[in-house]
């Protein structure tokens, strides 16, 4: 499918994974709308082809209104789910009381009912796009993790929710073919984002060393190629792509 005169969303799209995509699909040729919340998109830089919307993904209101405005600019064809968050929490404290549930239910609603709620309501659009070839009509990749297959401890609300997003892929798939529209995700490994930043010098070194190959973090920009990859190839439909240097995860 041509990125070139289309529209695009990318949620998540001031910062890490999102931006780098953002300013991919802009460069081109996509018009795209880069969705975040207020916060993000105040220290976000300005692209060229970029516009930026303050949005908060699990808001259906907000969402519909970003949308509206996207498919307003031209043909919407692309939405890539990137927008997340990943705090640790363990099942139970150091003092054998239950973690925090309302972070439990804020994770799963950010990560995993969030891309529901983007996915679909742009679905909804994009079933009125005119057909390209073959009927197609446009594409959504959504963001998992290889936490999702290989969750550590501590993430069980993350793993979970990015399970949620691997698991939603396939019947999202199915459901939307009928309409020509494609889902594929995208499980990324240890990339070198924003919130990777918090952790110090010498253990994003640890993470890197077990890497098998390259043994080096992830690039945003990498994440970035490979959803213009799934964008421009027809066929990938359904599929989970882990981009992780082949890297499993241990407990801790």
């Amino acid at each position: 499918m041509e990125i070139r005169d289309t529209s695009a969303i990318v949620t998540g799209g001031a910062s890490g994974l999102g931006a780098a995509t953002a300013v991919r699909l802009a460069s081109d040729g996509a018009r795209v709308f880069a969705l975040d919340l207020p916060t993000a998109i105040a220290g976000a830089p300005t692209v060229l082809g970029v516009t930026y919307l303050g949005v908060d993904v699990t808001d259906a209101e907000q969402v519909r209104t970003a949308v509206a405005a996207a498919a307003g600019t031209g043909p919407l064809r692309t939405v890539v789910n990137c927008a997340g968050v990943a705090p640790g929490s363990r099942i139970l404290n150091k003092d054998g009381s239950p973690g925090d549930l309302g972070l439990y239910a804020e994770v799963v609603s950010v990560n995993l009912i969030g891309t529901y709620n983007v996915l679909a309501l742009a679905a909804e659009q994009i079933a009125k796009t005119p057909e390209l070839e073959h009927g197609s009509r446009g594409v959504i990749i959504n963001t998992a993790s290889i936490a999702a297959f290989e969750g550590q401890i501590g993430q069980a609300a993350y793993a979970s929710s990015k399970g949620g997003v691997v698991s939603l892929g396939l019947p999202a798939a199915r459901d939307l073919a009928q309409y020509g529209i494609r889902v594929c995700t995208i499980a990324p490994g240890v990339v070198e984002t924003p919130m990777l930043a918090g952790i110090n010098e010498e253990f994003q070194k640890t993470l890197a060393a077990g890497v098998p190959f390259p043994k080096r973090l992830a690039r945003p920009d990498e994440f970035a190629r490979l959803a213009r990859f799934i964008v421009e190839h027809d066929y990938l439909n359904g599929e989970v792509i882990r981009m992780d240097g082949a890297l499993r995860m241990a407990p801790r």
